[in-house]
């Protein structure tokens, strides 16, 4: 290409990096083009300059396309032959990637380190294993290359061969002495590897050369719940005979018939019990084959769990039960063989408590029905909810409201992180619900959780209507309790304006002591809230009221650092030598 000596000739700097390939050098030597690289050379061009692109330098890039001459030339030219970098990491595992003889030969002579890491492939080893190069692979074995040396995204040469499934290769690197019960990469092993594959051939090959088909490890926790996470029913028959254990634990999913239940492999599962699995075991995420089944919801596993002794009321896993997992997930025909097959409508446990709300949560009505039909205890305690009725006002599932309170559920049974129905559903804004619980006979006084009462739960949470129809309903709006001591203290906590002038015309006691802040005036000065405390000042907020943790409200603005505060404060009255609180005085305050 003569207008590129042409350019060098006009003064166009070879180093400049930017673009897709980096550097001028980096573009030459990927093509190969030997002149342009010795003009480029001759004109100063850096051979180390990575140029910031995928390529690495321009020795990785001439090694990638077995380019020999432009490989020659710039070892000659000071390149360095291990340098890091680029997406094959090191000139020599690019050339092993594309199974370049000659280059890994000519960079073995100039120095290329055999065992260096680097990039996806970890060794040149690995990248010649993983692209099946036989050639390369017995070059680079014998330069003295570790054919066990871990790292990478596969993490031996073995585990990177099964990639493409080569047997030769494989046998090739067994006989050149690759360790086969390595642990390395995701899979653990390469038979838990080759498992997840369902190479069957290779599988048999390992066992032969003394794969334990029983090591733990990896995402799959054994080669046998790997090969049955994927349904590889030939290897699964093939791993029990070789003397897989069953029963192994480990992994997500507990035990090989809890990964075969999850998928909902039939004639997996079914040969795993006849080969003594044991039905019932505990462990993994979902607790138990029959949990770990409810996942798909297919009937027929189900079934036949059951049909092989699964116990209906086992507890495990984040569920607590099979039927408050299938009620989370609103089967409705595995709850109803459930049911049959004997399993405690009323079990107490997992994440929701019961199954009622489990089920409620999650505002399967015909569940809820079916499990009240069956004797499910509507006022059931438990859970971070409370009760079913919690759970369903929580969300805001109206029909399942009104179902449970036909049903007899306490419409103010207290309990659970929300205290109460009307609590829950104030607290979520769910302003169709709330008209119902309070027909229905919801104390919208009721006292409860971490707000108090469901005035200060809305209140906390800016819900303006919500806050308009309790207080229309009879909410007092001075009621203490709760984190907040008052609903103006907890609308202050982020500020809702509108919703403390709303309070404030209802009647809200702007001087009330109470809750973690003492009065509202303190709550407003420490979050700085600025216009909420010129309404409370006009309102008739003491600026000198005592109590609280900071004491004073300008003690509070003091420690918060809000310097407006602080003077409007001042220009209100406010006693800057007032004691009080932990921190004493305002200036301590200020200073802490």
């Amino acid at each position: 290409m003569i207008f590129v000596a042409e350019l060098l000739n006009h003064g166009a700097d070879p180093n400049i990096c930017g673009g897709k390939y980096g550097t001028a050098l980096i573009v030459a030597s990927s093509r190969g083009y030997v002149e342009n690289v010795k003009e480029l050379l001759a004109k100063g061009a850096d051979p180390n300059n990575e140029g910031q692109s995928t390529n690495g330098t321009a020795l990785q890039a001439a090694s990638s396309g077995g380019h020999i001459e432009v490989i020659q030339l710039l070892v000659e030219k000071g390149a360095d032959v291990n340098a890091q970098g680029g997406f094959y990491g090191t000139a020599l595992q690019a050339a092993s990637y594309w199974g370049h003889i000659e280059s890994i030969q000519l960079l073995g002579e100039k120095g290329a380190d055999i065992n260096a890491q680097g990039s996806t492939y970890g060794t040149a080893l690995q990248a010649a294993s993983f692209r099946s190069y036989i050639e390369a692979i017995q070059l680079l074995v014998e330069k003295g290359a570790d054919i066990n040396a871990q790292g990478g995204a596969y993490g031996t040469a073995l585990e990177a061969a099964l990639h493409e499934s080569q047997i030769k290769v494989i046998q090739l690197l067994v006989e050149k002495g690759a360790d086969v019960n390595a642990q390395g990469s995701t899979y653990g092993t390469v038979l838990q590897a080759a498992s997840r594959w369902g190479h069957i051939e290779v599988i048999q090959l390992l066992v032969e050369k003394g794969a334990d088909v029983n090591a733990q490890g990896g995402f799959y926790g054994t080669a046998l719940q790997a090969a049955l996470y994927f349904g590889h029913f030939e290897v699964i028959q093939l791993l029990v005979e070789k003397g897989a254990d069953v029963n192994a634990q480990g992994s997500t999913y507990g035990t090989a018939l809890q990964a075969a239940s999850f998928r909902s492999y039939i004639e997996a599962i079914q040969l795993l019990v006849e080969k003594g699995a044991d039905i019932n075991a505990q462990g993994g995420a979902y607790g138990t084959a029959l949990e770990a089944a409810l996942h798909a919801g297919q009937i027929k596993v189900i079934q036949l769990l059951v049909e092989k002794g699964a116990d209906v009321n086992a507890q495990g896993s984040t569920y607590g039960t099979a039927l408050q997992a299938a009620s989370r997930w609103g089967h409705i025909e595995v709850i109803q063989l459930l049911v049959e097959k004997g399993a405690d409508v009323n079990a107490q446990g997992g994440f929701y408590g019961t199954a009622l709300q489990a089920a409620s949560y999650f505002g399967h009505f015909e569940v809820i029905q079916l499990l009240v039909e069956k004797g499910a205890d509507v006022n059931a305690q438990g859970s971070t909810y409370g009760t079913a009725l919690q759970a369903a006002s929580f969300r805001g599932y109206i029909e399942a409201i009104q179902l449970l309170v036909e049903k007899g559920a306490d419409i103010n049974a207290q309990g659970g992180a929300y205290g109460t129905a009307l609590e829950a559903a104030s607290h979520e804004g769910q302003i169709k619900v709330i008209q119902p619980l309070v027909e229905k006979g919801a104390d919208v006084n009721a006292q409860g959780s971490t707000y108090g009462t469901a005035l200060q739960a809305a209140s906390r949470w800016g819900h303006i209507e919500v806050i308009q129809l309790l207080v229309e309903k009879g909410a007092d709006v001075n009621a203490q309790g709760g984190f907040y001591g008052t609903a103006l203290q907890a609308a202050l906590y982020f500020g809702h304006f509108e919703v403390i002038q709303l309070l404030v015309e209802k009647g809200a006691d702007v001087n009330a002591q109470g809750g973690f802040y003492g009065t509202a005036l303190q709550a407003a000065s420490y979050f700085g809230h600025f216009e909420v405390i010129q309404l409370l000042v006009e309102k008739g907020a003491d600026v000198n009221a005592q109590g609280g943790f900071y004491g004073t409200a300008l003690q509070a603005a003091s420690f918060g650092g809000h310097i407006e505060v602080i003077q409007l404060l001042v220009e209100k009255g406010a006693d800057v030598n007032a004691q009080g609180g932990d921190y004493g005085t305002a200036l301590q305050a200020a200073l802490v």
